[in-house]
C-alpha cells in the first residue's frame, strides 16, 4: 500500500454512519474492521520509518551530528505529515479496497461446523 497517494483527510472529519455500515449493516463490525485495518497500517508505517531512520544511525554521535542531521529531520517530518491510520483505513473502507470475511462462514454461505 503507499500511504504517500492516498486520498484520506490528514485532519479528522464527521462520517456518515450509513456509509460506514453499509457493507456489514452493522455499525460495530464495521468499526472493528476499519480499526484492525488501521493497526496494519500503523504497523506497516512505523517499520518503514523504523527502516529509513537506520540509515542515519551511527556507533558515534556527538551533540553537534544529531541538531545536524537535516535529512533524518526531513524524514521525520514527512512521516508526522502523512494522514493518520484511521483516516486511511476509513478512506480504504468507504472506496471497498478492504477485504473481510467471517472465520466461522463457508465461502458458499453455510455456517461451518465448530
Amino acid at each position: 500500500m503507499d500511504f504517500k497517494k492516498t486520498n484520506a483527510s490528514k485532519s479528522t472529519t464527521t462520517q456518515d454512519l450509513r456509509d460506514l455500515d453499509a457493507p456489514t449493516e452493522n455499525i460495530y463490525e464495521s468499526l472493528v474492521i476499519i480499526s484492525k485495518r488501521a493497526e496494519q497500517i500503523n504497523e506497516e508505517v512505523r517499520e518503514e520509518l523504523h527502516g529509513k531512520l537506520e540509515e542515519f544511525a551511527t556507533s558515534t554521535e556527538s551533540l553537534e551530528e544529531i541538531f545536524d542531521n537535516k535529512e533524518q529531520i526531513e524524514v521525520s517530518k514527512f512521516y508526522e505529515n502523512l494522514p493518520k491510520p484511521h483516516s486511511i483505513s476509513t478512506e480504504e473502507w468507504k472506496e471497498g479496497k478492504i477485504y473481510f470475511r467471517y472465520p466461522d462462514v463457508a465461502a458458499d454461505g453455510e455456517e461451518v461446523a465448530k
